[in-house]
């Protein structure tokens, strides 16, 4: 579980974050980067996981992806398999509908593909 000091939890953080239209997808994910930081060591990169209730209207179904988004993305930073994610103020993930029958490891390697495409197209 992500400690709080890496979690977006304010409205305006999620709007400061869309209106950078900084978007890369594939069929699993949309992921949203914010602003490029001036310094790594500042601050940590907060992250937002967000699932529609387009996608499932059960709510049992939107955590599992949620926490499968989660857990990846936390187990990637904590092995620095994308390091390229520290140089953004924000990343928000959101599932897309593909996401639903999805194990594990495509979410992960979804998570990582994504966040090192953002990488490569905004740095």
């Amino acid at each position: 579980m992500l400690k709080k000091s890496f979690r977006l939890r304010s409205y305006q953080a999620f709007i400061a974050t869309y209106r950078q239209k900084r978007i890369v997808s594939d069929e699993n994910i949309t992921l949203y980067g914010g602003k490029n930081k001036e310094t790594e060591q500042d601050y940590p990169t907060r992250v937002g996981f967000v699932v529609s209730k387009k996608i499932h209207k059960r709510a049992v179904k939107r955590n599992r992806i949620k926490r499968l988004m989660r857990e990846s993305y936390a187990n990637l930073t904590k092995e620095s398999q994308i390091k390229e994610a520290q140089n953004f103020q924000s990343l928000i993930f959101i599932a897309n509908q593909g996401a639903l029958e999805k194990n594990y490891k495509e979410i992960c390697s979804s998570v990582k593909n994504l966040v090192q495409l953002l990488a490569t197209k905004y740095i």
